[in-house]
């Protein structure tokens, strides 16, 4: 059936597009001559982000939460509405689990009734602690259910439990990327996550805070490679659900990359030591085999490439602070 509600730019509904991963992507579909309908309730997600697309006749922002029903029209969505640092998603545990069930019900509600195409925005935590290693998308996982990362960890493998009964039981066209570290200009200084700790603490001069030994392992994607396996995803055809991981194969100690960041801030900082976090991974690093098969997609930009152009963007904002959206906008250029 072809959708009622087709348009003749393609319109598409980004949620949590106001957010680091999400801001990036409504400027590339922005860039690609989509209409964007871009859907936060800024509880993460700053306007800031998204204030150089303000003035462009094909953005639009909208202040919404998703875990209530919402009715407008698209051709396509991208549901990407959820904390996704540490920090922020135990703040409020069972928002953050509300965020990921009843936000997919509510998206998949309204993918059911536009006829449109939906992408989840899933995540490596759905492998927890994992047993296998790299991980491929037919591991199960390891999480600790009852543990402080469950809200994130189980609520996003519930919505993909609903992404998938959904395409099974109601025909709807489902895209599942699973999503690997991923980092750049725009993250959130305060998020918690490790590059962007790392930077600030380096910039600041303030010790470097590594959890257990530094010996666990993650692999880091630039924001730009992981928006274009995004877009590329949403363009398979409708057979191709996934899921797909999405990031970034070659591993770094978090040791290395802290070493790595006080190099490229030219930081005096030195590293401590702490205990490590309840159920924190001691690998994750993802087998992108399907990426790039399926989406003749593979990440494009090194490490050092990518921690150079986000130690720029740290070192204005903590300059100027956040500034005008074009003051941002020039940051990001800088940065670019």
């Amino acid at each position: 059936m072809a959708n009622r509600y087709q348009f003749d730019v393609p319109r598409v509904l980004v949620t949590g597009g106001a957010g680091f991963l999400g801001s990036h992507l409504c400027e590339r579909l922005v860039k690609d001559g989509r209409e964007v309908l871009c859907v936060d309730n800024f509880y993460t997600g700053r306007r800031s982000s998204v204030g150089h697309l303000l003035d462009d006749p094909h953005f639009e922002l909208l202040r919404h939460d998703v875990t209530f029903p919402l009715y407008v029209e698209a051709d396509e969505i991208y549901n990407l509405a959820c904390p996704a640092s540490p920090v922020h998603y135990q703040h409020d545990p069972v928002q953050t689990t509300k965020t990921s069930v009843h936000g997919a019900i509510n998206m998949l509600g309204l993918a059911k009734r536009l006829d449109a195409k939906i992408l989840q925005a899933s995540t490596s935590e759905i492998y927890g602690d994992p047993a296998v290693h790299p991980q491929t998308e037919e591991y199960w996982g390891n999480v600790n259910a009852m543990g402080p990362r469950a809200c994130y960890d189980e609520g996003k493998r519930c919505a993909e439990t609903l992404y998938s009964d959904y395409r099974r039981q109601h025909g709807l066209r489902t895209k599942i990327a699973r999503i690997f570290n991923t980092y750049g200009p725009r993250m959130h200084p305060n998020d918690g996550r490790v590059v962007s700790n790392f930077i600030m603490q380096a910039l600041q001069g303030e010790p470097i805070t590594v959890y257990g030994a530094g010996v666990q392992t993650r692999s880091f994607c630039y924001v730009s490679d992981l928006v274009d396996g995004l877009v590329r995803l949403m363009a398979t055809p409708d057979e191709i659900t996934g899921p797909i991981n999405l990031g970034n194969p070659v591993e770094k100690t978090i040791l290395e990359l802290a070493e790595m960041v006080v190099r490229f801030t030219g930081s005096g900082s030195k590293v401590i030591f702490e205990d490590l976090p309840v159920d924190d991974p001691l690998q994750r690093c993802p087998d992108i085999t399907k990426a790039r098969t399926t989406l003749d997609w593979q990440p494009k930009v090194s490490l050092e490439d990518g921690l150079r152009e986000t130690v720029a963007y740290f070192k204005w904002y903590i300059e100027r602070g956040q500034g005008s959206p074009r003051e941002q906008r020039q940051a990001e250029l800088h940065a670019s």
